[in-house]
């Protein structure tokens, strides 16, 4: 259960990085505003990530399941909003196969005793 939340908190923490760092790209009234948003995400970003890793280490008592996880999260969090804000298609062969493979990861972590 406890991996479940982790990687809840890893979602979370994922979107929050995502938009600290990829505004500039959505919004016109983001650019040349670096510090702004280092303010505002910073820390519940960096709260969220510690959490994760908290939780998944409490429940598999492995930090690399964390470090995996956190990877494969990062990957598909990154894909959906990319997408869904900047219209960048996730339908290259190249990209279809990472998700594929870090959606593969995220499983192997989660399910495998």
């Amino acid at each position: 259960m406890k991996i479940l939340i982790g990687s809840l908190f890893f979602i979370i923490g994922n979107i929050l990085a995502w938009f600290q760092f990829n505004s500039q790209f959505v919004w016109e009234w983001w650019k040349d505003k670096p510090i702004l948003p280092n303010v505002i995400f910073a820390i519940p970003m960096g709260l969220c990530f510690w959490y994760a890793v908290k939780y998944i280490v409490e429940d598999t008592g492995l930090l690399w399941t964390s470090k995996l996880v956190g990877f494969g999260v990062s990957n598909v969090i990154f894909a959906i909003l990319t997408y869904a804000l900047l219209k960048e298609s996730i339908l290259v062969p190249k990209t279809l196969i990472c998700l594929f493979l870090s959606v593969i990861i995220i499983g192997i972590q989660v399910t495998w005793k």
